[in-house]
């Protein structure tokens, strides 16, 4: 009795780790340290980000292939 208890144990252990590596768990607020956001200083140190603007480059003479 003991040791299906053990096997039973180790086998909800076993799933609730997978599913916290997967990142199923993170809506419980159970993310691990890889799906969470790297290097937040990065963000806070930028200075007016709104600003950026993305521009098409104007081309003068034939399109290469």
């Amino acid at each position: 009795m003991k040791l299906r208890l053990l096997l039973v144990v180790l086998l909800i252990a076993n799933a609730g780790y997978f599913l916290w590596a997967r990142g199923d768990l993170a809506g419980f607020g159970l993310a691990p340290a890889a799906l969470s956001e790297r290097e937040p200083q990065r963000v806070a140190r930028q200075i007016h980000p709104e600003w950026l603007q993305i521009r098409k480059e104007a081309r003068t003479g034939a399109p290469t292939p």
